[in-house]
């Protein structure tokens, strides 16, 4: 009797849930339906948003942001046999940070933007309470400055100065400064090409038997563009040709993505990668990402 009494009881609540469970579905897709027509009426207003911002920014005076992405990681280990190391705890922080300011006039533009990633990392292999401390993983300071005098609307004579060093160790060793003159196409207003045949990279180092000077042809790339529904992405190419043989070469190249997907009031997910090729820093291509909480100004 108790046994059949039991299974009578939780067919009841089985039962009651499934029930549940379908008015919720039910629920779910009657306010679904209501708020299609809705949607199909805003999509049409933030595209027009959109739109009236990219007029906005072709007027004259200044346009200013900051946006910076953070990423934790904490892991810990306590006897976890099937690992190398089974007592373990290792601490990641990786931070970037980007700044813009710029002048446009009808007349001529000055562009300028700031990038700063850093990271540290702590790793203890015992487990315990041992001297372990937080090591730099990645470490970048960038700037550059474009100043461009209009000879069409898309067309224009620039001059670009571009600085890059670390800050955590080693802060000028190497630090490169790239200083020339020449041409910026700005075919829309969200991407700049710049080719300056005549710049001259330096590059500042204790190493003068490594790392050598020389003229060449500085080409940049940035594109800032809006994607769908609060995704924001960010490209960047910085390249420099050296007209001087060397072995190894003395040109380099950094490309940088960075996309960030807005949640609410500025704060969101951010993820950021670069690679770069520097045959005078490493043979082989080097890389980093960050991956964490974004917050845009």
């Amino acid at each position: 009797m108790r046994n059949s009494f039991f299974l009578f009881f939780t067919f009841l609540v089985l039962s009651v849930s499934a029930q549940t469970l379908e008015e919720l579905k039910a629920k779910k897709a009657a306010l679904q339906a209501e708020l299609s027509p809705i949607q199909a009426q805003i999509d049409p207003i933030k595209a027009q948003i959109s739109a009236i911002d990219a007029d906005i920014a072709k007027f004259p005076g200044w346009y200013k942001g900051a946006f910076g992405t953070l990423g934790l990681n904490f892991t810990g280990l306590n006897n976890w046999v099937v690992n190398p190391n089974p007592n373990s705890r290792a601490t990641t922080i990786l931070g970037s940070f980007n700044a813009f300011a710029n002048k446009i006039e009808s007349k001529y533009f000055w562009r300028n933007n700031a990038a700063l990633n850093l990271g540290w990392q702590k790793l203890n292999l015992k487990g315990d309470n041992s001297d372990a401390e937080f090591e730099p993983v990645t470490d970048l300071l960038t700037g550059t400055s474009l100043l461009g005098y209009n000879i069409t609307s898309k067309i224009a004579m620039s001059a670009l100065a571009e600085y890059r060093t670390t800050v955590i160790r080693n802060f000028n060793n190497p630090g490169y400064f790239d200083i020339g003159a020449g041409f910026t196409y700005s075919p829309l207003s969200n991407l700049v090409m710049v080719l300056h045949p005549i710049n001259y990279n330096f590059i500042i180092s204790d190493n003068d038997a490594k790392y050598t000077s020389s003229l060449g042809t500085k080409l940049v790339a940035d594109y800032n563009a809006k994607l769908y529904k609060g995704i924001k992405w960010r490209s960047n190419l910085t390249s420099f040709l050296s007209y001087k043989s060397s072995s190894p070469s003395l040109s380099n190249f950094t490309w940088t993505n960075g996309f960030s997907f807005t949640l609410l009031k500025g704060i969101g997910v951010g993820i950021e990668h670069a690679i770069r090729s520097s045959k005078q820093e490493s043979k082989d291509m080097q890389s980093y990402y960050i991956v964490g909480l974004s917050y845009s100004l």
